[in-house]
């Protein structure tokens, strides 16, 4: 038996697909299991709930082989720590109590950056907390997701802009969701191993918002642009959209390492790379959106 957190979002969404398809015994906590497809939700064994809620994870948690874990980003939490360790904490729990064997989390690259980084420094936390449970633990370090730019589609659409407050010739490593899940799944079929670790998820190229801006204008055959933000700007944007002071730090500080480096502070290699260029997820994913 396989749990699945957050079975609606965009890794877990696809992420059950591939397991079903290999035909896994899978189980998932969903707050509103009414969200989940209903060719899913017929196949798979469904735990109302939220997975920081201790009875929740109990119950989901029992005779469980593996879990997936993702820690949901909350907006409007007070604290970091709130949003991430004591969110997983009655997890880590249930983990001890029922002995499962394997983790597979959802993570960031940064381990070992002495800088503050923000939520990437949150989520590292995480993972020593879900390791120090004894189970085997990989965790999935990721850069920035090419996904994260459909919040932009609107702009994108109407003005040929995106924005971020990151440099635009600054090249760093973006990773499709789509390839997120398929390293989650075969980390979660394999039994083979033990430990911890971290497995780096860094798509197949290093891109620059400059160099992304082309190649979208190129795939949505029309001119557009990265918008630098400035970082007051920015800070009081994530604030306009009722973020708490704790969050809006939090993705300032992240946004400011990546701007200094973060996500190419762990070198590329084969094993780290992943398929979805791009450009084929401009194609395939961008482009649709664009335009419906």
């Amino acid at each position: 038996m396989i749990v699945v957190t957050t079975p609606t979002g965009q890794i877990g969404s696809q992420l059950i697909d591939l397991l079903l398809a290999r035909g896994e015994a899978v189980r998932v906590i969903a707050r509103d299991p009414s969200r989940l497809p209903a060719p899913t939700r017929d196949r798979v064994e469904v735990v109302r709930g939220s997975h920081g809620d201790a009875a929740v994870v109990d119950q989901a948690f029992e005779g469980a082989d593996a879990v997936f874990w993702l820690a949901p980003p909350d907006p409007r939490t007070p604290t970091l720590d709130a949003a991430y360790l004591d969110f997983t904490r009655p997890a880590c729990d249930a983990i001890r109590r029922h002995g499962v064997g394997r983790v597979v989390g959802v993570s960031a690259v940064g381990r070992g950056w002495t800088g503050p980084a923000g939520l990437v420094s949150a989520s590292l936390a995480m993972d020593d907390l879900i390791a120090s449970t004894g189970a085997a633990y990989r965790a999935l370090a990721m850069p920035s997701f090419m996904d994260n730019l459909l919040r932009q589609v609107e702009p994108i659409r109407t003005q040929g802009l995106f924005f971020s407050p990151l440099d635009g010739d600054r090249k760093a490593p973006t990773c499709a969701t789509r390839d997120i899940a398929g390293v989650a799944a075969r980390w979660l079929l394999d039994d083979s191993w033990t430990g911890e670790g971290s497995v780096p998820v860094l798509g197949p190229e290093d891109l620059s918002e400059n160099g992304m801006a082309a190649i979208m204008s190129e795939v949505l055959g029309k001119p557009v642009r990265h918008q630098q933000t400035p970082w007051d700007a920015y800070r009081a944007g994530l604030a306009g959209f009722g973020m708490s002071a704790a969050f809006v730090e939090g993705m300032v500080e992240m946004m400011k390492a990546k701007d200094a480096g973060l996500d190419t502070f762990v070198p590329r290699t084969p094993e780290g790379s992943t398929p979805t260029t791009f450009r084929q997820w401009c194609e395939e994913v961008l482009k649709p959106a664009v335009q419906r």
